[in-house]
């Protein structure tokens, strides 16, 4: 079901979104302004359930001649192996690399863990993107067998 709203804005205000929902491409004002709302609403419930599931998308550049430092990360993603579940790792140019790490886990421990790699020395331009998901664990029957698995929907 569908709801319809009207929503006032002033002349410098609308014309900033129009700017920006051509930008970005939205078909339509309302896709834009659903999409705000929905990470809106996200980051909100985020906030309410720090121990709530989430995806979490870390993604950093740092200096790989800088002391051990790419040890370091490597090492504190496998003392946080239950939160990493993949990383991307990307030479820029002799001294870069950028690295995204996709991690899974309660919100509160993804963003102290990405926390601690944005703020290392030598680590730049270091942001982490926020999911909200809810975890469903399920099981069924592959013939001669059960198999068990968590199902991961991001919140609407």
């Amino acid at each position: 079901m569908t709801e319809r709203f009207t929503v006032s804005l002033d002349k410098d205000l609308a014309e900033s979104f129009e700017a920006y929902r051509q930008r970005l491409g939205y078909a339509s004002r309302s896709e834009a302004i659903r999409d705000l709302l929905r990470g809106f609403m996200a980051r909100e419930r985020a906030e309410g359930d720090p121990d709530g599931g989430c995806v979490g998308i870390l993604s950093y550049v740092y200096d790989h001649h800088r002391g051990g430092l790419g040890d370091q990360l490597t090492e504190a993603q496998h003392a946080h192996h239950d939160l990493t579940v993949a990383t991307l790792h990307v030479h820029l140019d002799h001294d870069h690399c950028l690295e995204t790490s996709i991690l899974r886990g309660p919100l509160k421990r993804v963003r102290e863990f990405s926390q601690q790699f944005i703020a290392r020395r030598g680590v730049r331009h270091g942001d982490l993107h926020l999911v909200p998901v809810r975890v469903e664990a399920d099981q069924h029957s592959h013939g001669d067998h059960v198999h068990a698995h968590e199902h991961i929907t991001p919140h609407d």
